[in-house]
């Protein structure tokens, strides 16, 4: 498998190196990682400090709290179940028996109104961001609805999971609540914490520890910082979004949130890609967490029916999470969503149907099982989108590729 040239390896060393030298305006600290399809790493490196203020160095044992980068597990994890024939990716009867919540649920008007559903949710529409649910950080009819209480998804309690949709089922795609909900099917299908599940039957046999919803207290111990960017570029400290899960005596004492309660060592995060490049064998430890036509099926396009929900725009519905998002990734190659996660080729090398995604606090990982690389780009920065963080990615993935050519 090729290996980065040296001259690849310095250039990608002082990219990551240099987003970090300004303390007030560029990046507090970063970790770069990517990894084949052997497992083996091809770059690892940490660079800039723990977080704004800190004299700690960033290092690669360093713990991000990766936000939507949990979906991707999350997906797995289901995807292991409909394999196994516990759940069903189209049966709208099954996710309703389960969560009838779900069956329930209304779909908000743009005049605040709601109205009654014309068809069920299934698991499919879930994984697939086309079951309705929303954001109310992307959502801005979805954030004035909840006024004047408004909804956390991050506070750890059920209430703010349970919101109306924002479309009807089926009939768009809409990045929100949707693998959270999945989650929920999980946990009442297994009758386990979602953690609980995914430490047992996705990171255990990858050998993989610090990766938790419920961080143990030596992941604790070496979380990065939380850091805030103002509209003039100056960074500044910030509490944490994801509050709960850190401070919580008991597992049960806070919502596993399947759509963004994970923290990570970045290092381990890659051996999850490693293993779905591996057509879901791990290449460190031989164990196999799903079949190659389970891998494959994430990876095939889910919504044809919508080939311009790339373009569509996220506006920055709380200014405080998120920057405008006037397009997910530009590309002039046909683009998709599989379970979880969006397909996409690009400037940069990658393959038509790479698999990618993010995480709020502006982590970035990509998979590209055809060139046989993933990698991720981590850092702990608010609001979503900096152009500093995006700047990065493109160039170390730029930089991957030209390498590996």
């Amino acid at each position: 498998m090729a290996t980065l040239s040296a001259e690849a390896l310095n250039t990608l060393r002082q990219r990551v190196d240099t987003a970090c030298v300004d303390q007030e305006n560029g990046l507090p600290g970063t970790v770069v990682v990517v990894v084949g399809k052997d497992g083996k790493e091809k770059f690892a490196h940490a660079a800039g400090k723990r977080g704004y203020g800190s004299s700690e160095p960033m290092t690669l044992d360093n713990i991000f709290w990766i936000a939507s980068c949990t979906k991707m597990i999350v997906g797995i994890a289901c995807m292991q179940l409909v394999e196994k024939g516990t759940l069903a990716l189209d049966d709208v009867a099954q996710v309703e028996k389960l969560c009838p919540e779900l069956k329930e649920v209304k779909v908000l008007q743009k005049d605040g109104t709601l109205v009654e559903k014309k068809r069920g949710i299934t698991l499919r529409m879930l994984l697939s961001h086309t079951a309705g649910f929303g954001y109310t950080f992307f959502n801005e009819k979805l954030r004035d609805y909840s006024k004047p209480t408004g909804y956390d998804e991050f506070s750890g309690h059920i209430y703010d999971i349970r919101q109306p949709l924002v479309n009807q089922p089926g009939e768009g795609w809409e990045y929100g609540l949707n693998i959270d909900w999945a989650g929920i099917v999980l946990e009442r299908a297994t009758g386990l914490l979602l953690n609980d599940y995914i430490q047992q039957n996705v990171l255990e046999p990858l050998g993989l520890k610090n990766i938790s919803m419920i961080p143990t207290a030596s992941m604790k111990s070496k979380l990065a910082y939380m850091n805030q960017r103002a509209p003039n570029g100056q960074l500044s400290p910030r509490d944490h979004p994801l509050h709960r899960p850190l401070v919580v005596d008991r597992p049960e004492e806070t919502f596993h949130s399947g759509g963004a309660g994970a923290f990570a060592k970045p290092q381990e995060y890659c051996q999850i890609l490693a293993t779905l490049l591996n057509d879901g064998t791990s290449p460190t430890t031989g164990k196999t967490i799903l079949r190659k036509d389970t891998v494959d099926e994430m990876f095939r396009n889910q919504i044809s029916d919508f080939p311009n929900f790339a373009a569509q725009g996220i506006p920055p519905a709380k200014s405080d999470l998120t920057n405008p998002i006037p397009h997910l990734y530009p590309s002039s190659t046909p683009q998709g969503w599989g379970l979880t996660f969006m397909l996409t080729g690009g400037a940069t090398g990658r393959s038509p149907g790479t698999g990618h995604w993010a995480g709020l606090p502006n982590l970035w990982w990509w998979c590209d099982r055809e060139k046989g690389v993933a990698g991720m780009i981590c850092t702990q920065v608010l609001p979503f989108a900096d152009a500093q963080v995006l700047g990065l990615w493109v160039d170390v993935e730029s930089a991957v590729y030209k390498g590996l050519s």
